[in-house]
């Protein structure tokens, strides 16, 4: 401890604070003004003194008398600024700032405490000084005899008087150890503390002593698992002697302490276990695995959560080795000795791979074998028939240099294993090699052939994981369906799953007697055209209506009922005038009008979804979102003419049934578009030829031929943009060519004085951008029905339930597949339907479209339709009746 200071008092009241055997040093004392003061973190009372503890009695020959005050949280932080609670430190210097004139002021120390060294196998720890937190509600005899117990060992210590303070104070120190009391429990609840520290990340390896009241005589002493159970490691009995208090301590440094610093930095050999480039495996004595790596899960094909809790004999293994090499290498090992060898894998795709091995046993507890580590190489052998093929191509091809850079480099590959498989066959391998010289010295690449060419260069220098990981990139990028994600965790759900079989697929499913039903009935007679006549202005009562059509709010049902089912006429009347498109078409008004009671027309009235008034909410959605800055700055003119085009005819002649219902009746319009993207094909198609059919209604006939084909072009192309077999790839598009590079470019210029939140005029003249943003302007405008108002939202709800209802009767009716079976109107649920399609389809979509357009007001219309649709499913789930409100 060394020598004990001296506190002497004045006859002026003034008191110092001196070590006895440093009085020499300038800075060993210290002058403590009249009143109360602080010393060696102790409030020392000068005029109203009670009893030392007699620790501190031994020390002081002053016969002053002292009364100590520890500051604590919970009380308030003491020393303005300083630290919240106070320190003790033990060593051979000590200064304290005392003030006998305000009790707030804070004790600091200047003890410096050797950090010890601790082994822990190879390796050596540095274990900083140790912290003790000591938590206590009152002052009393035993948190006396901790508080000393820690001065004699030398650590630092720290009081906290109520949970939220002990809690806040160990968040921001991490002490090695807490004392908590636990005599009193009407101060605080020890064991939810504990439980609290516990709950923390740096409460899981801190050692935590409970103090527990001493028993009475007949008393019967109680279980600790309680104590336990709540996350304490050990109980210590009142006891304030500070001897006793001191033992307690020491023995949890050098026992638990300890045990959990060494725990805490196998964090650090974890961690480069991750990031080895080797294979590793770990298993028990018995070979049930308990660890891989990341590298082994490259090499083998397996996720850890397949392997882990699993025995190797349980393991597919590769009839390559020796029928006795497994016998071998137990009988080795068994013995605590060290095998190394080559050992050939079965990965999980049943490929076998040749490997380095190393096994080498881990002695545990008594002695005994308790782990084997593995660690495994991919042998360069594997590469050797590569090597050969790529040899053999360098020195027969007759093709010039500059088809040699483009020769297959792919590790490993199936097609390498084919062709060396058929190498007796001379003919055959012959035919194969120069049909591969042939395809090598093509001139003509597609962009995925030369980032394919580009891996397979960078896979020839790379190492062994990095070569493998490039192998599966080089096989998704073969694949045809590169943005159709997998259902994952939706499997078990019957809404999602038939909302995506409905939706995404053809609908192509074979009978029980494998043929397809051309159903003739079914067949719609799509060569009447309705001819337009002669229409007055538009009411004023309509007109006064249409005044509030900017509002995302916009009331498409009000405006159906006005207009007697006519909603597309005379809304599209006032945006297409608005946005000049008779002036860009070089057409009158009259003949605007007259082509758009012809597109009204050829919609179906008798669709409770599909008619002209989803056409007119797709068209005003659509003008809404050109109206947005960033949208209008992007497109040109042209494009904004397009896509309101293609909104009014995107579902011209629906008949009410989905694409799979079209393809599994095997209905005309199927066989004429082979199956793929049936009736958005026809729409598109349809919307043309009504146009060009009669030149009252022919919209496109003044302008120029070259003008007509590329807005031609852009309407079609965001009609079949509708299709919804490629939702996933227009959104996964989008956010990686305009989302992600825009973000990088603001971010860039940020602090650019001209950054006015457009988007770069580079967005702008990009054809391939303004592609992508159109499809997923119409894509987000033709199910914008989740981000209406609820009162919107449920209407639309109910009206696309009502066809999905209407085409599940008639596919049971014909005898035909079932598409969606949920949507039976006896037992469907339509909360959990809209749930799933908000899920799965919108809330992505949507997320990005905001981020690029800045839509605050459809988010939050589709949180709020998200919490309806909820409450509804859970009243549902539950028998309850809705809440009035919904």
């Amino acid at each position: 401890m060394g020598c004990a200071p001296s506190i002497h008092v004045s006859q002026s009241g003034v008191i110092y604070c001196r070590d006895s055997d440093e009085s020499n040093s300038p800075h060993q004392t210290t002058t403590i003004s009249q009143g109360t003061a602080t010393v060696h973190g102790f409030f020392i009372k000068t005029d109203a003194a009670e009893s030392l503890p007699s620790s501190l009695a031994s020390r002081s020959p002053s016969k002053t008398r002292i009364r100590k005050r520890r500051r604590h949280l919970g009380n308030g932080s003491l020393g303005g600024g300083g630290a919240p609670m106070g320190s003790t430190f033990r060593g051979q210097q000590r200064h304290c700032l005392v003030s006998a004139e305000l009790e707030n002021q804070t004790c600091y120390t200047d003890v410096q405490v050797a950090a010890t060294e601790v082994h822990f196998g190879p390796m050596r720890l540095t274990q900083d000084p140790f912290q003790v937190l000591l938590v206590f509600a009152k002052e009393d005899s035993q948190s006396d005899g901790f508080w000393w117990a820690c001065d004699k060992a030398g650590y630092k210590c720290n009081i906290a008087r109520t949970p939220e303070s002990a809690l806040e104070y160990f968040l921001d120190k991490h002490h090695e150890m807490i004392v908590i009391d636990n005599r009193h429990a009407r101060c605080f609840d020890a064991e939810a503390l504990c439980r609290s520290i516990r709950a923390t990340n740096p409460g899981e390896t801190t050692v935590i002593l409970v103090v527990v009241p001493q028993l009475c005589n007949d008393q019967e002493e109680c279980s600790v698992l309680p104590l336990l159970n709540a996350g304490f490691n050990r109980r210590y009995v009142e006891n304030p002697n500070v001897t006793a208090c001191y033992n307690e301590l020491i023995q949890l440094e050098y026992g638990e302490v300890r045990s959990q610093f060494k725990l805490r930095a196998c964090n650090s050999i974890f961690t480069a276990l991750e990031h080895c480039q080797e294979a590793i495996e770990i298993t028990n004595e018995d070979h049930v695995i308990q660890y891989v790596n990341p590298a082994f899960e490259r090499m083998m094909g397996y996720h850890k959560g397949e392997l882990i809790g699993k025995e190797l004999t349980e393991l597919p293994k590769s009839d390559k080795n020796k029928a006795d090499l497994l016998d071998t290498i137990n009988t080795c090992i068994k013995k605590g000795k060290e095998w190394h060898g080559i050992y050939y894998a079965r990965q999980k795709t049943g490929d076998s791979i040749q490997q380095d091995v190393k096994i080498t046993p881990v002695i545990g507890q008594g002695g005994k074998i308790r782990h084997f580590v593995s660690i495994k190489k991919l042998c360069s052998d594997n590469n050797k028939q590569v090597r050969f093929l790529n040899r053999y191509m360098e020195e027969n091809s007759q093709s010039d240099s500059q088809s040699l850079r483009y020769k297959d480099r792919r590790k490993g590959s199936i097609d390498v294993r084919s062709i060396t498989s058929r190498r007796s066959d001379g003919s055959s391998y012959n035919r194969r090699h120069s049909s591969m010289a042939r395809i090598h010295s093509m001139t003509i690449e597609a962009p995925i052939t030369k980032v394919i060419n580009i891996i397979n260069t960078a896979q020839e220098n790379s190492p062994v994981t990095v070569a493998e990981a490039l192998d599966r990139v080089l096989e998704i990028l073969r694949t045809t369906e590169l943005y159709s994600p997998q259902l994952g965790s939706k499997d078990d759900d019957p809404h999602t799953n038939n909302l995506v079989g409905g939706l995404m697929t053809d609908g192509l499913r074979r009978l029980s007697s494998n043929e397809y039903i051309f159903s003739k009935n079914l067949q719609q007679n799509y060569s009447h055209i309705a001819v337009p006549v002669a229409l007055s202005d538009v009411p004023p009562d309509i007109a006064e209506f249409l005044e509030d059509e900017e509002s995302w709010d916009f009331n498409i049902f009000e405006l159906e009922s006005r207009t007697n089912k006519r909603p597309l006429f005379y809304l599209g009347l006032k945006i297409l005038t608005e946005f000049g498109v008779c002036e860009f078409l070089n057409c009158s008004e009259k003949i605007l009008r007259s082509w758009l009671q012809l597109i009204e027309t050829n919609y179906h009235a008798s669709n409770s979804y599909h008619n002209s008034t989803h056409a007119a909410d797709v068209l005003h959605a659509t003008a809404y979102f050109l109206r947005k800055d960033r949208v209008k700055g992007s497109l040109d003119e042209l494009d904004e003419v397009a896509a309101l085009i293609a909104a009014a005819v995107h579902d011209v002649d629906h008949p009410g049934r989905t694409n799979s219902f079209l393809c599994n009746a095997g209905s005309e319009l199927a066989v004429l578009y082979n199956d793929t993207a049936v009736l958005e094909s026809h729409h598109a198609a349809l919307a043309f030829q009504l146009t060009a059919g009669d030149d009252k209604c022919n919209i496109f006939k003044n302008i120029e031929r070259n003008q007509f084909r590329t807005l031609r072009q852009a309407i079609i192309d965001m009609v079949l943009a509708t299709e919804m077999t490629k939702h996933f790839e227009h959104v996964n598009k989008f956010v990686n060519s305009i989302n992600k590079p825009m973000t990088s470019i603001e971010e860039t210029s940020s602090n650019s004085e001209s950054s006015d939140g457009e988007r770069p005029s580079s967005f702008k003249n990009s054809i391939e951008d303004r592609l992508l943003i159109k499809r997923m302007l119409i894509k987000c405008a033709d199910v914008a029905n989740p981000c209406r108002s609820v009162k919107l939202c449920v209407e639309w709800a109910g009206r696309i339930s009502e066809e999905y209802f209407a085409q599940t009767d008639e596919e049971k009716c014909q005898g035909l597949p079932v598409v969606m079976p949920v949507f039976d109107r006896n037992t469907c649920s339509i909360p959990k339907s809209q749930i799933s399609f908000i899920d799965y389809f919108i809330t992505d979509m949507f997320d990005a479209w905001d981020a690029f357009a800045n839509l605050p007001t459809l988010i939050q219309h589709l949180a709020e339709n998200y919490k309806y649709w909820k409450t509804l499913d859970e009243c549902e789930c539950k028998g309850l009746r809705p809440p009035p409100d919904s």
